[in-house]
């Protein structure tokens, strides 16, 4: 590994005068990848770009880069990061991930060239100054590690991304270290094969040319039966595709609101529910408070009218055994000499 007391940045501040320390990044603005067809077999079919980073070579110092893209699962940049000798330029090859650029070519096939304009595909270079001893450290160890073999040479590749990765940590951690960003367009093009380039643009297209600019349509005065006849049938085409996919949107539509509706229809059903069994809980504390109370009250009426009705039924029987005894023969003359 590299030595760790030298992997440090220059901590000095910078003003504007030193903008002069940024990369030269190559091209400016815009990264253009032309997509081809898997028949055309004047390239080898990958979509590809090739930016160059140039020391402005005003100074002696190495200058360190790092590559970024807001689609990392789209393309493959090699190198993404690395150090750049005063005098010197790196050359970062990108590459477009063949499923991405099939999704490319199908939406240009449907919509054209507008499906592909405005991406949102957006790549930042950054770079900053490095320490000279760490600097001169890597390029001899990575000097080093392309005589090695193979295994001993990916070894020390993954010790010397390793290395860069802290540096850029360290760099981005601390407020006093300047670094530059320069952030770069994505732009698709689809490259035209050699049977279109014979029968001109494709119909409803524009032509490009290699720099991305675009030439005018093909007038209608300038066109043959044929060409207007295979326009027309384009343009049909596409209108039948729009017009199913607006019948498909609004069927989806039409099916979310209903679901929607039913779900509304649901949630008010259970809401009104829960509200009825919370007023049943309620009221039915007091219900069975005022019920326990009239039942106690007639149990109690009841069992003293029963106790009443013995007991009055028990004098009456007494009173007509007495009268009975006062009437016999001998038991009536005896009672009545005792009174």
């Amino acid at each position: 590994l590299l030595n760790s007391k030298s992997n440090q940045l220059i901590t000095k501040k910078f003003t504007m005068e030193d903008m002069n320390y940024a990369l030269e990044v190559s091209p400016e603005t815009a990264l253009q990848f032309t997509l081809t067809r898997d028949g055309d077999k004047s390239t080898d079919g990958a979509a590809r770009c090739i930016m160059t980073l140039k020391h402005p070579g005003n100074s002696k110092h190495h200058l360190a880069f790092k590559v970024k893209t807001t689609q990392p699962r789209r393309y493959l940049v090699r190198p993404n990061q690395g150090i750049v000798a005063p005098g010197t330029s790196e050359t970062v090859n990108i590459l477009l991930v063949e499923k991405d650029k099939q999704m490319l070519l199908q939406s240009f096939d449907r919509l054209g060239q507008s499906a592909l304009d405005h991406s949102k595909d957006k790549f930042l270079v950054q770079s900053c100054i490095v320490d000279e001893a760490f600097a001169k450290d890597y390029v001899a160890k990575k000097a080093k590690s392309s005589e090695n073999s193979s295994v001993e040479a990916s070894k020390a590749a993954k010790d010397l991304a390793e290395s860069l990765t802290s540096m850029w940590n360290t760099s981005s951690s601390r407020e006093d270290v300047l670094i530059y960003n320069k952030k770069l367009q994505v732009r698709h093009v689809v490259a035209s094969s050699p049977t279109d380039a014979k029968a001109g643009p494709a119909p409803g297209q524009t032509s490009r040319s290699v720099g991305g600019h675009t030439s005018e349509r093909t007038s209608l005065e300038n066109m043959t039966t044929n060409q207007m006849f295979m326009e027309i049938s384009s343009l049909s085409r596409k209108y039948d595709e729009l017009v199913t996919f607006s019948v498909n949107l609004t069927a989806e539509r039409d099916i979310l609101n209903n679901t929607l509706e039913q779900t509304k229809r649901d949630l008010n059903r259970e809401i009104a529910n829960k509200s009825k069994n919370r007023g049943v809980a309620d009221v039915a504390p007091e219900t069975i408070k005022k019920s326990s109370g009239f039942l106690g009250s007639f149990i109690f009426f009841l069992f003293v009218a029963i106790v009443s009705f013995l007991c009055g039924a028990k004098l009456v029987q007494l009173e007509q055994i007495s009268t009975a005894l006062h009437e016999a023969p001998v038991l009536g003359d005896l009672m009545k000499m005792e009174l």
